[in-house]
């Protein structure tokens, strides 16, 4: 399972011009799953993706993690992120989980984030969205399990 994070001053998912998520400052989390991924290793991912030190404290230092810093997360599933790149010049997608799959381990990436009691918003599974964001740094970093 693969977390590309993105601290963000603000972001929204729109879909035919509709919003359907939206955060203030908080985290973008783009979430890809693949063939192999459970429930353990999503529950793992949202420990450690909630957890992960890249706000910044009264030094400026990236020692605060989203909660300590009072943000919230928005959790679009991207499954571009499960793309085998290495050859040639078009993506392949083997290694992406199925759709069903997907939409489960999805889902429970997101209640696992409400159960950490962290306000979080969500684009739609398998829609095509439209997502807009100010990265504040730029801050991005790709996590995975």
């Amino acid at each position: 399972m693969i977390a590309l994070i993105q601290r963000v001053l603000r972001a929204e998912v729109a879909i035919e011009g509709d919003s359907v998520g939206a955060i203030g400052p908080g985290l973008l989390i783009l979430l890809g799953v693949e063939r192999d991924d459970d429930r353990q290793k999503a529950a793992k991912l949202c420990e450690r993706v909630l957890a992960y030190r890249i706000f910044g404290d009264r030094q400026g230092k990236m020692n605060l993690d989203v909660r300590q810093a009072g943000g919230s997360v928005l959790v679009v599933s991207q499954f571009t992120l499960a793309a085998e790149t290495d050859k040639g010049l078009r993506p392949g997608f083997s290694r992406a989980a199925p759709p069903e799959l997907a939409e489960q381990l999805y889902a429970y990436f997101n209640h696992c984030c409400r159960q950490a009691d962290i306000r979080t918003e969500t684009g739609r599974f398998a829609a095509d969205m439209q997502v807009s964001l100010v990265n504040d740094g730029p801050v991005t970093f790709w996590l995975q399990v």
